[in-house]
């Protein structure tokens, strides 16, 4: 995936556009947005308010990546998301993004959490 037009869309797609995506998503399975700032957290480091504000400036997911701390843990996010092998990926913005998409959907998916944030 190493397509610079995918990588440029991605770059310049919002949070903001994609979050209301996700929280219907995991609600429709049953989970919970507060299960989804879990996730989200453990990934970015960002807390609730943080989120809150890169939503409301409808920061690209670019800049949400930038000021994200990733979990040290997120590379033992793999397996396949939208097609794609997560670990061959090579953008790191790519890359990171579906590290996020995989973790909304392992929550869909019904997923115990401690598996999701990769704690064992």
């Amino acid at each position: 995936m190493n397509n610079p037009g995918t990588q440029q869309r991605i770059a310049k797609m919002t949070f903001a556009s994609v979050y209301p995506m996700y929280v219907a998503k995991v609600e429709k399975k049953g989970r919970t947005k507060e299960e989804l700032h879990q996730v989200i957290t453990w990934l970015t480091g960002f807390d609730d308010r943080k989120l809150q504000q890169l939503i409301e400036e409808k920061a690209t997911f670019e800049t949400f990546f930038q000021q994200a701390v990733l979990n040290p843990n997120a590379t033992r996010i793999t397996g396949v998301i939208c097609g794609y092998r997560i670990e061959e990926i090579e953008e790191p913005l790519t890359r990171q993004v579906r590290y996020l998409d995989k973790l909304v959907d392992e929550l869909a998916k019904g997923r115990k959490m401690e598996k999701i944030l990769r704690s064992s």
